[in-house]
């Protein structure tokens, strides 16, 4: 008989950014009072899961989203820079249409295959690779949760669903504190779901891209 193991990759809840900048890696941010909200309703999601392992990206806003899963499960949080947000020339700037307008800026989007503005997709890819690698280990048996970004997840499952890497931002199913689960039948990735735990407060959140 086969051992199943579930990892799942959890989105980050809503960010305290009243001037909507786009803010990478920036330290700093936190979630906002309807982020925590959020962080509270995924860790309640993952209720009767049998979750043996507990993984963040360093960055604050990952971390606080850790939180509630750490005291539901009584789980520590392992830290692993390999879950953080995608490196981004932007990092810092609010994207108005004068920004978008101004030539340099333009000679961060010649190729948006790679892409140009930002930490190559396939290098994301392989760190998440990486880290999903470890914690499959130590979860053998039973299921994880990694805490991370929307760029980093949502390029993850459209490697693990053989789909070409480069992508339109606007289309990424991978909303705040949303989870996408990949479930693996010893080493081999069998399945790939998607659940928004905090759907309920979607409605006035925040919608700065690449958050």
């Amino acid at each position: 008989m086969s051992t199943t193991t579930v990892i799942h990759l959890l989105r980050h809840g809503e960010v305290h950014n009243p001037e909507g900048i786009l803010y990478g890696r920036l330290p700093n941010f936190h979630l906002s009072e309807r982020g925590r909200q959020m962080a509270e309703l995924a860790a309640k999601w993952f209720t009767g899961r049998d979750i043996a392992v507990l993984y963040s990206s360093p960055l604050e806003r990952a971390r606080e989203t850790a939180e509630p899963i750490s005291a539901a499960f009584g789980l520590p949080i392992t830290v692993d820079e390999r879950l953080v947000e995608a490196a981004n020339h932007f990092q810092g700037m609010a994207f108005t249409s004068r920004s978008i307008a101004n030539p340099r800026t333009w000679r961060r989007l010649y190729n948006p295959f790679l892409p140009s503005w930002g930490e190559p997709y396939r290098k994301i890819v392989q760190r998440m690779n990486e880290v999903i690698g470890q914690v499959r280990k130590e979860a053998w048996g039973r299921e994880a949760v990694c805490v991370s970004h929307q760029l980093p997840i949502w390029v993850t499952r459209r490697a693990a669903e053989q789909r070409r890497l480069w992508h339109r931002p606007d289309r990424r199913q991978c909303n705040l504190a949303s989870v996408t689960s990949l479930t693996f039948e010893e080493e081999r990735l069998v399945g790939v779901s998607y659940a928004e735990p905090a759907a309920s407060l979607y409605p006035g959140s925040s919608s700065v891209p690449g958050a």
